[in-house]
């Protein structure tokens, strides 16, 4: 949370993890559970990490209160190879998929399902800038849809769907990467969520999915054994060696929301905290924030000064400050801070008071 003494780190992801969970992580390296050697020696056959992965499965389970007609699956090669491995697993070579644009991640999933079989523009907000998230009745919506994929929180572009969609009898598959456990889910309305770590869980590389029972089982041949969500399944994800460190920060991630109360009190604590923000920006048109209020992002606040002249000395200050990583993504511009679960209050207000600052001097 806090890399040293008076500095903020606002990133984006790899995202702050709180110091206690990285005091319990340090203790891990040199020696875990009794076994006389660390936990990155740790055989994944062993006894020991066996134990750990299945508990770390029913945190999961129990943090998003997940029925027990749903797998969750821990998979590597982060969130975006999700992009080819969703319709390897579960299209079929003459299907179609829908997809809602909201932003540039669900612009770079809807780039990639090209390359694997039909893929149907539900909605977009492109023609506007991403600036908010259109409503499922105007979603192109058909029975021919072999599922629909969004992005619930868009994490270049600060947008966030305000509630679960219901696409009725069509399998809604979400990348919640940017907002994972910051908040209570409806479960049953989704077919497949998948995240990776990074930003509210840790450890970049791993992914956590959880699928409907009753969507495995429809890869296609191709699909290499290793990304096979069925096979991973049966085999407790150990085809391969998973990731041993990956999934005990996730671990140690899941036993600290628990402390904190889980999700349900999470959540109203990333909305105050992102309204402190918000508040400063819409105060007056020296900041801005190009997103209509109820689709503002409460984990990636996204915003710019009207003069742009002004944005390199926000960052330049700002980091001569000790607040980092204020940058907006690359694809995007602008200024953003990310306020994932483990982010502090003193950050924020941090940062508020050196906006309002900046304002005074500047404005």
């Amino acid at each position: 949370m806090i890399c040293r003494e008076g500095v903020y780190n606002f990133a984006a992801g790899p995202a702050v993890l709180p110091p206690e969970v990285l005091e319990r992580a340090r203790a891990s390296l040199s020696e875990w559970q009794g076994l006389g050697y660390s936990l990155l020696e740790a055989p994944f056959t062993g006894d020991e990490f066996k134990t750990l992965m299945d508990a770390t499965r029913l945190q999961v389970k129990s943090a998003l209160a997940v029925p027990d007609n749903y797998q969750v699956i821990f998979l590597q090669g982060g969130a975006s190879a999700q992009f080819s491995l969703v319709p390897l697993n579960l299209l079929p070579p003459t299907a179609t998929a829908g997809y809602v644009e909201t932003g540039h991640w669900s612009a770079r999933a809807l780039a990639e399902g090209h390359r694997y079989g039909r893929s149907h523009l539900v909605a977009s907000t492109r023609g506007s800038g991403f600036d908010h998230v259109p409503a499922v009745s105007e979603w192109a919506l058909n029975n021919d849809l072999h599922y629909c994929h969004i992005t619930p929180n868009e994490t270049a572009n600060g947008v966030q769907f305000p509630e679960d969609p219901d696409c009725g009898d069509i399998p809604l598959i979400a990348d919640m990467t940017s907002e994972f456990l910051s908040r209570p889910v409806h479960i049953e309305r989704y077919g497949m969520i998948y995240a990776g770590t990074q930003k509210n869980l840790g450890p970049t590389g791993l992914v956590i999915a959880i699928i409907r029972k009753d969507l495995l089982g429809q890869a296609r041949p191709e699909t290499p054994t290793v990304f096979n969500y069925q096979a991973q399944t049966e085999r407790q994800n150990r085809i391969n060696t998973p990731l041993t460190f990956g999934i005990y920060l996730v671990h140690l991630m899941l036993d600290w929301l628990e402390e904190q109360g889980g999700v349900n009190a999470i959540h109203p604590h990333n909305i105050a905290q992102s309204q402190v923000l918000y508040r400063i920006i819409d105060e007056d048109d020296f900041f801005y924030c190009p997103v209509i209020p109820e689709y503002r992002s409460i984990m990636n606040v996204c915003f710019g000064t009207r003069d742009e002249n002004h944005q390199q000395r926000f960052l330049a200050e700002a980091e001569a400050m000790g607040l980092m990583n204020l940058a907006g993504h690359s694809h995007a511009g602008g200024l953003r801070a990310s306020l994932y679960n483990a982010q502090s209050d003193a950050a924020v207000a941090a940062l508020a008071s050196f906006m309002a600052d900046f304002r005074r001097r500047y404005g």
